[in-house]
């Protein structure tokens, strides 16, 4: 039926309920595609009004008009399947589309579940996924009037489809991204004509939709698997659950048989099938409010994400999956602490998930918890045999990679992680970060072009952009950078802490310093404790290296007072051994031995390099290069303390030991290793001093050689005294290393 008007009508928008605008908003609320509801109104007189001599989009509908309808519909179809349902085809949309409680009332729970029997057996054909098909999960249609099944249905079907290593679930993160693409809001709801579109989009074959209905404590779950192409039914399974705390039950069982219907094997699905309560937690309100923290994470808000994350954890203490989404959360705030405790939570209560959850726990806490990255890199190379099309996996393990100082496999993880999810703006900036820190600038900023015109506004991409510019000496767009983060809360910090840094490169201490406290602030206006600390701890760490060792003392000991995070009592440790703390520091070093006897980076670089400075201390060159010996094979480990500068700290060491040690050659190899790590090292201080202590290795083969020789050592030790002058020409004069330097020149000429 389709009335047409000159203008619109003179009744009061609440005597029909809420105007529709347009085709795309009268099938949203019916639940269905726009070619389906234009055929209804063609062939089932569904009420859509066009304004004349118009477009012939301008349509609009009245809500309650569609809901009289779809009463008549039903209680129409209600009366032919109490005949006979099985009569032929029924192609009309009660069977499926947006079921209402009072289209429920008139027929029931089992008539309403018969109709949609054999509706979906009608349309349903014979249809393989295949592993290389990726599937898109769309929204419930959710007519219960219960606002917890919006969204934790969805995030339940999703939990559930991927346990299965048949089916390739599309990531919500991918799914944001694409929606932005379309002009859609990132959190637009999937129905059916956005989710087909979508899955077109992305290269799927398939969506999976779904509703839910009820008749009082009676409840209908359906799912559907649609041809994203065709709009074909493929397969279809429904059940029926009595009570609400049930619903996740019936979901589960639902879930299950459809996989079955998608080709994948019985032993399979038997084998990862774990039920959605177990494998996540029986309360709706916590899986919706997982859901919702979920997508503030793939938003890179953070903060956000912890909130929401606390509250599914308020509703279900024992939800595993929740505390490992607190352990993500937490640690890209630099928040290692409360990134471990969660860690530790999601690890005891890991008995009660999926397999693929089980797998994922295990690898964080080896890696956020334990520190033991060999087991790390294990269990995800065993997560990713099963789940080899896991994106996340193969993120967290470039990361592990990484950490232990393998920055060409971490590439390859990186890679892989963009090409299973080329949309995705987070992936993006870890594909650049991968690149840059193995000096492949050309390419990074290829990738960073593009990646900056699709997100301009992600956080994780404005760092990594910071960084790139810095190394390409473009300081228009760092400035850029720092202009978009301002005030920005829980990101600010990061830019001004990375411009801290970069003044400290130059020497210029008494601005970095300012830089530093306005970090400070910030971090502590978001409630990032532990971040606010690592921004002093840095501070401390240069003020020592530079020779300022008093400042460096105080510094240190105010900002670590409270903390017993690794990364922090490793900087307090090492900045005063550099200020000759002994005491204190070996104090420090017994202490982390003893609390993290199997973390891999204590082991083999934190604890090594705090013996090595200490037994410098004590004029033991031969006990210092010794103790180092054990780091050699992970000399690029990248330490995951975000704020303090910690990588290849253990060459720096050895290479002042050769230098005591009148040892130059050996000490060059040193200081050029460092030079030669541009992108790993970027602006750390110990890049730019590098310079200077190959100067002074140059300057000790001077003195072991003669002649020609000499004249040769000579001339790279002014070359490399100068590029530290360079580097340093806006430098504060009282520095004392810059004092040393400038002396250690005069004499040279």
């Amino acid at each position: 039926m389709s009335l047409e008007v000159t203008s619109s009508p003179e009744v009061q928008p609440d005597s029909r309920g809420r105007r529709l605008e347009s085709w795309k908003e009268i099938a949203s609320y019916l639940g269905r595609d726009v070619t389906t509801v234009r055929r209804w109104e063609k062939r089932e007189g569904l009420p859509v009004y066009r304004l004349q001599h118009s477009k012939l989009g301008s349509v609009y509908a009245y809500t309650l008009e569609l809901d009289a309808w779809r009463d008549k519909e039903a209680h129409r179809e209600t009366l032919a399947g109490a005949t006979d349902v099985s009569e032929g085809e029924v192609d009309h949309p009660t069977a499926w589309i947006r079921p209402v409680r009072r289209w429920l009332i008139a027929g029931g729970v089992a008539a309403v579940a018969l109709l949609v029997a054999a509706y979906l057996s009608t349309r349903s054909r014979a249809f393989n996924v295949t592993e290389g098909d990726t599937v898109v999960v769309a929204d419930f249609a959710n007519s219960t009037g219960d606002p917890v099944f919006d969204g934790a249905l969805r995030q339940g079907l999703s939990v559930q489809l991927q346990q299965s290593p048949f089916l390739r679930i599309v990531s919500d993160q991918r799914i944001r991204e694409t929606l932005r693409s379309m002009k859609e809001p990132p959190d637009a709801r999937l129905v059916p004509e956005i989710a087909k579109d979508l899955c077109v989009r992305v290269g799927s074959k398939v969506y999976i939709e779904g509703f839910i209905a009820n008749f009082g404590n009676n409840y209908v779950i359906g799912l559907q698997a649609v041809d994203c192409s065709t709009g074909d039914l493929l397969a279809q399974q429904q059940v029926q659950e009595t009570g609400k705390e049930r619903v996740l039950d019936g979901l589960s069982r639902a879930a299950g048989k459809l996989r079955e219907t998608l080709g994948e094997s019985i032993s399979s699905v038997r084998k990862f099938d774990t039920p959605l309560a177990q494998a996540t937690t029986p309360s709706l309100e916590a899986l919706r409010a997982l859901s919702i923290g979920r997508d503030a994470m793939g938003e890179g808000d953070y903060t956000a994400a912890v909130s929401w994350l606390q509250r599914a954890i308020a509703n279900d203490p024992n939800f595993a999956v929740a505390y490992g989404g607190l352990f993500a959360a937490y640690g890209n705030l630099g928040e290692s602490n409360l990134a471990q405790e969660n860690a530790k939570k999601a690890y005891e209560l890991r008995g009660e998930t999926s397999e693929r959850e089980r797998l994922g726990i295990e690898a964080i806490y080896y890696w956020g918890v334990s520190g033991d990255l060999e087991k790390a890199r294990d269990a995800y190379e065993l997560l990713l045999r099963t789940y080899p099309g896991d994106s996340g996996a193969h993120f967290n393990l470039g990361n592990v990679y990484q950490s232990l100082g393998q920055l060409d496999e971490g590439l390859a993880q990186a890679r892989e992680n963009f090409r299973l999810e080329p949309n995705s703006g987070l992936d993006y900036s870890y594909l650049i970060y991968s690149l840059t820190i193995l000096n492949r600038f050309e390419e990074a900023g290829e990738i960073e072009t593009e990646a900056l015109a699709k997100f301009p506004d992600l956080y994780p991409l404005r760092a990594s952009l910071y960084a790139l510019a810095f190394l390409q000496n473009d300081t228009k767009a760092m400035a850029e950078q720092i202009r978009w983060a301002t005030n920005k809360k829980g990101i600010e910090d990061v830019l001004l802490g990375y411009d801290s840094e970069v003044l400290a490169f130059h020497g210029q201490l008494r601005k970095s310093r300012e830089q530093s406290r306005r970090a400070v602030v910030s971090a502590k206006e978001a409630n990032e404790t532990e971040t606010a600390a690592g921004y002093r701890s840095n501070s401390a760490l240069q003020e020592a290296l530079f020779g300022n060792r008093e400042d460096a003392r105080k510094s240190v000991l105010g900002a670590n007072r409270r903390s017993d995070s690794r990364d922090l009592q490793y900087a307090t440790g090492l900045v005063l051994a550099l200020v000759g703390d002994t005491e204190k520091s070996q104090s420090i070093a017994e202490n982390l031995a003893k609390s993290f006897p199997e973390d891999t980076t204590v082991r083999f670089n934190y604890l090594p390099t705090l013996h090595a400075q200490l037994a410098l201390n004590r004029g033991d060159t031969a006990g210092a290069v010794e103790s180092l010996q054990i780091t050699s094979s992970r000399e690029l480990m990248i330490p995951s303390g975000p704020t303090i500068d910690l990588v290849m700290l253990p060459v720096f060491v050895r290479g002042k030991a050769y230098l005591k040690a009148h040892q130059g050659s050996e000490a060059a190899v040193e200081f050029q290793k460092i030079l030669d790590r541009e992108g790993l090292l970027a602006f750390s201080p110990i890049r730019a001093l590098a310079n200077l202590y190959l100067a002074r290795a140059y300057a000790l083969q001077s003195h072991s050689f003669a002649g020609p020789e000499a004249d040769a050592a000579r001339a790279k030790a002014r070359a490399a005294y100068e590029r530290f002058m360079t580097l340093w020409k806006d430098a504060d004069p009282d520095i004392p290393i810059l004092k040393e330097a400038k002396a250690e020149y005069a004499k040279l000429q």
